[in-house]
């Protein structure tokens, strides 16, 4: 089997690269039964060694017992997200009830657990190392975290839950993805489009004639929600899209209610089970905020810097709304548009006359010319490794002494069969595999601007940071240089891992940054120093209204996770109350977003909402330090590097940040940049 099966054949590409060129939807099962097949012996191999449990033939071996099937599940979960139709979504309800029911075998096993445990009560008297340590320490909480002190009969009710959670997440999300697939609206009238950007309506009329159709086609994709919602004249059509986006998956043929529910109220059980109030406390206690009433209080505090000044966000474009355009009300459909008019009032600048600067190739040579500045990186094209899609580009990485690094993929445009949003993930980590140390093959996939029949692809601004935010991601897979996987790269406290990513953003801001790649499409000339000076002034605008917004998800999923799931009857009403007192606007009837927020019923966030609000202190913070040194200065780009990028989780992350920054963070580097204090 495993000969023609290519997903168990030794790959032979560069540096085994994924053979995605010879990888059909069949292999999957058959190849998946296979590695489970081998984990279960390699565990068998584990458990009848007679020799005394130490840190080599236990946790090692623990640690790498599951390669063949961490690569599986790696491939098939990365394209489940990133290139998935119908055949390969239904998949999904059988891996991964296999995976969950592999990973519950090992960590309910009581003979392996012995063995851990008598490593973890003997580690004083074995000389390990720190990160030896900290994977010692790892394992065993894995399998306590994971049900291995419990009684026989508990352990079989975990079991079945952990089954049941296999299929929910992405039953859900597959919902999600359906239900924004699902809504589009053409557009044949000149009117019906009045003040939307040239580019935009190209773009929209290429979707158009793709599909078979006349006029102008929007849809529920960001590069398309976004624009016409921020210059859509059109107050009917505004509010029709911001009903359809914001009602995605609650009622209808693919309604996440029930779902949502069901999710809630497993993960309640499940934390009850092994011994914790919550979900919350159950994922807190593995965070860097430790427990729910640290992040209450945070969270608390930073709504109580940004409420007022949201409230008056809000009343500044409602005034400007009622003078343009004697709009009596400003409703939700309207935020966006009048916010974006009062912005080129103030700063004598729209968006758009950004995007002729951020052609996608000149951004993203900005970024490889960012990575070569600070941390000595190099990226050249690899044109003959194989790829999943077309648009996918491979480049490989080398550091400053040339030394190969790994490989990096790249996929930016959205297409039905992928999901929204943005992420950095890896098809294979840093670190120990088949006995030997190997260099990481990281990705990111985004839903950027396409281009269009006479542009290239021209970024928002958004889109350039969302760019910056996923490469600095990819940047701590890329440099990690740790043992074993488990503890490589963005494999650190949840609540730390958004620390690269954001801090990227920065130089995305500045005109030192700016200058690396910000040049006109069609002259070449670099951003003029007068609009770069307007974006600088407008990076405060709106501050407290975004801030809001994000506390808004992050205090919901809290509630989710805190609350007694048995009583709540109604997904919507417990939305509503959990978001009360972050809301700038009444909640508008029939639109919800807990049925379509995936990064918590569907992603790793349940709980963790609040990790990108604690970044951002770690990443203002962390950037204020570079800007008193220097935007590029070697010294502190060689201390991020150090302690922050290459050391995974090998440490806590207090004490990596406390050694890049000699201290800790100052909570208030957050409010300064944002000027709410």
């Amino acid at each position: 089997m495993s000969s023609n099966n290519p997903l168990l054949a030794p790959f032979t590409a560069k540096d085994q690269a994924v053979p995605f060129d010879q990888i059909k939807v069949e292999h999957y099962l058959p190849a998946l039964d296979e590695a489970v097949k081998s984990t279960k012996a390699n565990i068998e191999k584990i458990k009848n060694n007679s020799a005394t449990p130490d840190f080599e033939n236990t946790i090692v071996a623990l640690e790498t017992a599951s390669e063949l099937a961490d690569r599986i599940a790696g491939i098939y979960g990365n394209l489940e997200s990133a290139h998935s139709d119908e055949a390969f979504q239904a998949l999904a309800k059988e891996i991964y009830p296999k995976l969950t029911a592999l990973s519950s075998d090992i960590a309910l096993d009581e003979v392996i657990f012995k063995k851990v445990k008598a490593v973890y009560d003997n580690r004083a008297n074995m000389k390990l190392t720190g990160e030896q340590n900290r994977l010692l320490e790892k394992t065993y909480l894995s399998f306590a975290r994971n049900g291995a002190l419990l009684s026989d009969k508990d352990k079989e009710t975990l079991r079945q839950i952990d089954q049941e959670m296999s299929v929910l997440g992405p039953k859900y999300s597959e919902n999600v993805l359906k239900a924004t697939n699902a809504f589009e609206m053409v557009l044949e009238n000149h009117k019906d489009v009045a003040g939307i950007p040239e580019g935009i309506l190209e773009g929209a009329a290429a979707a158009a004639e793709a599909k078979g159709k006349k006029g102008w086609l929007f849809n529920l994709q960001i590069p398309s929600y976004l624009p016409f919602m921020t210059y859509a004249n059109n107050r009917d059509l505004r509010e029709k899209m911001s009903k359809a986006y914001a009602s995605r998956a609650f009622g209808g043929e693919f309604d996440n209610q029930e779902i949502v529910k069901k999710i809630v109220t497993l993960r309640a059980k499940r934390a009850n089970l092994l011994g914790f109030k919550t979900h919350a406390e159950f994922v807190l206690a593995e965070r860097m905020a430790k427990d729910p009433k640290t992040v209450g209080t945070f969270l608390h505090k930073l709504l109580d810097a940004s409420k007022a000044a949201g409230q008056r966000d809000v009343s500044e474009v409602a005034a400007f709304a009622g003078q343009l355009d004697a709009i009596p009300e400003l409703k939700p459909w309207d935020f966006g548009y009048y916010s974006e008019k009062l912005k080129e009032e103030k700063y004598a600048f729209n968006e758009e006359d950004l995007r002729p600067y951020f052609k996608l190739e000149n951004v993203v040579e900005g970024v490889f010319a960012h990575a070569k500045q600070l941390y000595g990186l190099s990226f050249k094209e690899n044109k003959d490794i194989p790829v999943y899609h077309p648009e996918v580009k491979v480049y490989e990485i080398y550091d400053d002494k040339n030394t190969y690094m790994g490989l990096f993929y790249t996929d930016f445009f959205p297409r039905e069969t992928k999901k929204g949003g943005a992420w950095m993930t890896q098809f294979r980590g840093q670190g120990l595999m088949g006995g030997k140390l190997v260099r990481p093959h990281v990705s990111i996939v985004c839903n950027f601007t396409k281009p269009t029949p006479t542009k290239p692809s021209l970024l928002t601004y958004d889109e350039v940071r969302t760019l910056f935010h996923e490469f600095g991601h990819a940047l701590h897979g890329m440099l990690s240089d740790v043992t074993y996987q488990s503890l490589s790269g963005p494999n650190v406290y949840w609540d730390f891992v958004e620390l690269p990513s954001q801090i990227m953003e920065n130089w995305a801001g500045e005109k030192e940054g700016l200058d690396l790649f910000a040049r006109h499409y069609e002259t070449n000339e670099p951003m003029p120093l007068e609009l770069i000076n307007k974006l600088k002034a407008s990076q405060k605008f709106q501050a407290g209204y975004a801030s809001c917004r994000q506390l808004q998800f992050g205090m919901m999923d809290m509630a989710w996770h805190t609350a007694d799931p048995s009583l709540i009857k109604d997904v919507d009403a417990f939305e509503e109350q959990a978001t009360a007192e972050t809301r700038l606007f009444p909640k508008v009837p029939g639109t919800n977003n807990s049925c379509s927020f995936s990064h918590i019923f569907a992603g790793g966030y349940s709980a963790g909402y609040y990790s990108y609000k604690w970044a951002e202190v770690l990443d203002a913070d962390a950037f204020e330090y570079f800007k008193e040194e220097g935007l590029f200065s070697p010294e502190v780009a060689r201390k991020f590097k150090e302690f922050i990028l290459s050391k995974g989780g090998t440490e806590h992350p207090m004490e990596l940040y406390k050694k890049f920054r000699g201290r800790e963070p100052d909570p208030n580097a957050l409010l300064r940049r944002d000027g709410l204090i």
